[in-house]
């Protein structure tokens, strides 16, 4: 325990928590700006704007896949001992087969990053047809899902960062004590803050120019997203970084697509316009989609078959 503890110090998480929750805000509130200035032009720019943003995030994470797959490699080598890092100090690991190595792990996050923007855009299509006023509401809403999402997200390469050098310096033990102590984190960080968002929204719901009927539809999708990304996300998000890091990247890619296709898109379809829920069940079959994942994903980690990869 002691040793585990020196490896990284609540100090040293803090460190590494701290900078990234605050990059993801300030990432985070640029969405949130842009729907609050355009929101004064009316609910049909609002649709507009939130329709056409959902494009330009596909290529932002097909290139973030392949930065994912490098940087596990790098952290695995970083703890590796043999040659790479001894006594404290840095030798460059690149050979031949580095580039095989980091596409091992970025083609997997780049097809599930992929597929997932793809039904994104897909739901937009069918949040399109629902309405102006629905479809300025989920614009609205997404906004602030976003920005509510900080903690999962921030909390993701910290478990790469951290489980990774676990398993390059191959202390399997060690990773297993920080599957469990990172997740606590993130339920509590996730917890937090998913509970002090939805009190402001309110309050951020006064600077939008909106109908009353469209306000209240926000604060409604955003309650729903609130209380399982708090509860749930942790483990279908953050988790899953961790086994990624270990080397269980093509399971949990099947997952994340399969989950994707069947719990997000096919539910979103049934709940959406076959059951007439509009966005709401759209985000009903969002949060599905979550609880499917963390499930899966909370029992993969328990089973310990992550501890079999060797990526390096």
């Amino acid at each position: 325990m002691e040793q585990r503890e020196e490896l990284f110090s609540d100090q040293a998480l803090k460190t590494m928590i701290i900078p990234l929750v605050l990059e993801q805000l300030l990432v985070m509130l640029v969405g949130l700006a842009d729907t609050l200035v355009v929101s004064h032009v009316g609910e049909a720019a609002v649709s507009g704007v939130s329709l056409v943003n959902q494009f330009n995030t596909i290529f932002i994470y097909l290139f973030t896949a392949l930065a994912s797959g490098g940087a596990v490699i790098t952290i695995l080598c970083f703890r590796e001992q043999n040659g790479v890092v001894y006594r404290g100090r840095w030798i460059f690991c690149w050979d031949g087969s580095m580039m095989l190595r980091i596409l091992k792990i970025a083609v997997p996050n780049g097809m599930e990053n992929g597929i997932f923007q793809l039904v994104k855009v897909a739901l937009s299509s069918i949040v399109a047809l629902f309405g102006t006023y629905q479809i300025a509401a989920n614009g609205v809403a997404q906004s602030i899902w976003s920005l509510v999402a900080l903690a999962g997200v921030a909390m993701g390469p910290v478990f790469i960062t951290v489980i990774g050098q676990c398993m390059g310096s191959r202390d399997v033990d060690a990773a297993d004590f920080y599957f469990m102590k990172l997740t606590k984190i993130t339920l509590l960080i996730s917890t937090v803050w998913n509970v002090f968002i939805f009190l402001l929204t309110p309050l951020f719901m006064r600077a939008y120019a909106l109908g009353p009927e469209t306000k209240q539809l926000v604060i409604w999708l955003v309650l729903i997203h609130n209380i399982f990304n708090a509860a749930v996300f942790p483990f279908s998000g953050a988790l899953s970084n961790g086994l990624r890091a270990a080397g269980d990247v093509k399971f949990t890619m099947y997952v994340s697509i399969a989950s994707t296709i069947a719990g997000c898109l096919f539910l979103s379809c049934v709940l959406g316009i076959v059951f007439d829920m509009g966005v709401i069940g759209i985000a009903v079959a969002m949060v599905c989609d979550w609880i499917i994942r963390a499930i899966i994903f909370y029992l993969r980690q328990r089973s310990g078959r992550w501890k079999t990869f060797q990526v390096i």
